[in-house]
């Protein structure tokens, strides 16, 4: 009788020893942070024993799987409503922030060797200029041998958290952008457009395409040695994407806002990058307890552990404060 008792409180404590330890979660979306989530995950198993598993399916793909209830938790670029957030009870935070370049394949040149402002760009994005020596073009970059290469623009074939971004600052810089191709995850290209899965699948078409134009994160490009566009930026500075014009564009954010997730393009700093952004996690605000502990503890640990990785890879990590703030948030994960 002793030894049952025995066996049976054994049993008690390891039920209440296995509630109180994160589960192994799994996790789809973006594909923007992608090369982070995968390193910090890593990581984080190698420190804890803990497995994530991170599925890059583009930001629509990770808000449908976690409406759905088949992850733990979604990756997004594109920040989820608040109105929809209340709806599902769920918890919105940001993770890192990054910035999406302008990419081309123009062989002889280099990187910042061709300048160009919003509008242009826009105007190039929507299919109105067509060839790389063309006027518009022309007269931003004197000196420059230009090919009359006809230009093809790259664009992500699902829906994108960076499609929305990129269409969110070239909407701010042409009405008429707006208007033929529009703003959101998905946005109606021109005729002289190639779909790719992914920022890996832009950059692949970019790179295999001369004279294609196209936009991908940082780190994507970085990766893959891709050539980048100077861009005007609302100082009327040419500049290029670093973690440096990034964080510019980042320092004067207000992250104390519904849902954590200001609108970073086309800041006003001297040396601001204008295509900035920052990724969320989405979770709900009550669930199976250990996996809910599960995905509480990795972004923690992520956050205070992995800024490092992140700078490495190309992205910018939060500020201290918001990371505070974040934290603070999470509590709200049950």
């Amino acid at each position: 009788m002793l030894k049952l008792k025995t066996i049976v409180a054994a049993i008690g404590l390891s039920a209440i020893a296995a509630t109180s330890f994160a589960a192994d979660i799994t996790g789809a979306g973006a594909s923007f942070p992608y090369a982070v989530y995968t390193k910090w995950a890593e990581a984080y198993k190698a420190a804890t024993g803990n497995q994530v598993n991170y599925q890059s399916i583009g930001s629509s793909g990770g808000v449908k799987q976690i409406n759905a209830k088949t992850v733990d938790f979604a990756g997004t670029d594109t920040a989820v409503k608040v109105a929809d957030l209340q709806k599902n009870a769920q918890v919105q935070v940001p993770t890192v922030m990054g910035g999406a370049t302008f990419v081309v394949n123009l062989p002889g040149i280099k990187s910042g060797d061709i300048k160009l402002d919003g509008s242009t760009i826009a105007d190039i994005m929507r299919g109105a200029v067509t060839k790389w020596n063309d006027a518009a073009i022309a007269a931003m970059n004197p000196g420059v041998k230009l090919p009359g290469t006809a230009i093809t623009v790259a664009h992500r074939s699902d829906g994108s958290g960076t499609t929305n971004l990129v269409s969110t600052y070239l909407a701010k810089q042409s009405v008429a952008f707006k208007r033929d191709v529009g703003v959101g995850n998905s946005v109606n290209w021109p005729a002289n457009a190639v779909g790719g899965k992914g920022n890996p699948g832009v950059a692949a078409n970019v790179q295999k395409i001369v004279g294609a134009i196209g936009y991908v994160d940082i780190a994507d490009a970085m990766k893959n040695n891709m050539t980048f566009l100077a861009v005007k930026n609302k100082a009327g500075n040419f500049v290029l994407p670093t973690q440096q014009t990034i964080a510019e564009a980042a320092a004067g954010a207000d992250f104390n806002v519904a849902g954590m997730s200001p609108d970073l393009t086309d800041q006003a700093g001297k040396n601001a990058w204008p295509v900035v952004t920052a990724t969320y996690m989405v979770a709900y605000e009550k669930g199976d307890a250990a996996k809910q502990k599960g995905v509480v503890d990795f972004y923690t640990w992520s956050l205070n552990n992995g800024q490092k990785m992140a700078a490495e890879l190309g992205f910018v990590p939060l500020p201290a404060n918001v990371v505070k703030m974040v934290e603070k948030e999470m509590t709200r994960i049950k």
